[in-house]
């Protein structure tokens, strides 16, 4: 608030202004801290990673596999199989070992809610090691985007 102090009078007057002039020098303070430390958080550290020497994880002799297919019905390795039965039949493929890793198949039109409820049933069955498995493709040179329009003709 600030106060007007007139000599031809003995009374103060008070102005109703809003005295904005700290709030915008603040305000100019905090822009050039940020435009100082902004670029100082985006910095880049070239490291040399080592390379791992690590072997691959050698596949399982007889690996389970499960298949779902496009009609939502199951196989496990090349013998189908009812979803009341699966719990069974995984014990014997399995013979008892409920840590033997399932791999999954499931056909590219199965939907993400029939996968999952899949593996939450063979979690109910006890098997809590699961592998999606999917096919391998070579990268493209072309990102996958949206069609391309084709070329408009000149007269």
């Amino acid at each position: 608030m600030a106060i007007r102090l007139s000599l031809e009078e003995d009374r103060v007057e008070e102005t109703h202004e809003i005295n904005v002039t700290p709030f915008i020098d603040v305000i100019l303070v905090l822009l050039i801290i940020f435009m100082v430390a902004a670029p100082l958080s985006t910095v880049d550290v070239n490291v040399d990673l080592p390379a791992s020497t690590a072997q691959p994880v050698p596949r399982p002799e007889k690996p389970l596999f499960l298949t779902l297919k496009a009609d939502l019905s199951l196989a496990l390795g090349d013998t189908p199989v009812s979803r009341e039965a699966l719990a069974g039949a995984l014990d014997a493929a399995a013979q008892g070992d409920k840590e033997q890793r399932v791999f999954v198949r499931a056909d590219k039109s199965v939907s993400y809610g029939s996968i999952m409820d899949l593996m939450n049933l063979l979690r109910t069955t006890g098997f809590l090691k699961i592998g999606l498995v999917g096919l391998e493709e070579a990268p493209s040179a072309t990102p996958p985007g949206p069609a391309e329009k084709p070329p408009v003709p000149h007269p």
